[in-house]
């Protein structure tokens, strides 16, 4: 099977780190981006170049279009095509919305909604002309559900959903699949304001009574990456957390 090239946003720590270990493990080139966090990203690249597996990390700030390009332009250079986009970048705030300043705004949306517009439009052209490819956008169980006090990550996560099935529409005729996945409540550094009581008590009310690792989303990037005939889907992975 031929290797894949991937950019993976926001691969240094939580889920994105996964994502970009287990894609790397399974022989795929791998460009795992960092904004903030280059230590972590540093460490991932060792442990997987110790395995002899190609990973490379790249500096870019998704919330700007400039950067994003950047990051396109230098890996069409390198290896000639992007098979595989996954919009991974995200961050959260969490407060009632009468304090939500125009600056927090502004951080969520861009990090998490503009990014993913902006590396979708980017590697659009060379999906189109080499009639294939795939974008995975990790959502969130609160863009379907929403989520008190986090209003404005429930509303970029909600748009990212929508982005998922415009561009499904749009890229189909192009042989370019689009889906995103939303996890429910997964064990990782964003979600480590829950007390342990409120940990248990969520896990309760999960029919299959655990809290998500990280590794049940990138099991999820594997499949998605493998099939053929799946866009426009919002798959809800939370262990029956939310039914819809």
């Amino acid at each position: 099977m031929e290797n894949k090239v991937i950019i993976v946003t926001g691969a240094s720590n939580g889920i994105g780190k996964e994502i970009a270990k287990t894609l790397s493990k399974n022989n795929n080139i791998v460009i795992a981006n960092y904004n903030k966090s280059e230590k972590e990203a540093k460490e991932l690249q060792e442990e997987l170049q110790k395995e002899g597996k190609k990973l490379e990390i790249f500096k870019a700030d998704v919330s700007k279009e400039e950067e994003c390009k950047k990051m396109v332009e230098y890996t069409i250079k390198k290896y000639k095509k992007i098979d595989v986009l996954i919009n991974n970048a995200g961050i959260t705030k969490n407060q009632l919305i009468t304090d939500v300043t125009k600056k927090d705004w502004d951080e969520i949306i861009n990090t998490n909604l503009y990014s993913a517009f902006c590396m979708s439009k980017e590697v659009t052209p060379n999906m189109v002309h080499n009639k294939k490819g795939c974008i995975i956008n990790i959502s969130s169980i609160w863009g379907q559900i929403g989520a008190s006090m986090e209003v404005v990550y429930s509303i970029s996560k909600a748009g990212m959903d929508g982005l998922t099935k415009s561009l499904a529409k749009e890229l189909g005729p192009s042989n370019i699949r689009v889906n995103s996945i939303a996890p429910g409540i997964i064990n990782t550094k964003m979600n480590s304001e829950y007390t342990k009581q409120e940990l248990e008590q969520i896990k309760q009310e999960i029919p299959l009574e655990r809290i998500g690792q990280p590794t049940d989303i990138a099991r999820c990037i594997n499949w998605l990456i493998d099939d053929e005939y799946t866009t426009g889907q919002v798959l809800a992975i939370n262990g029956g957390w939310s039914m819809i």
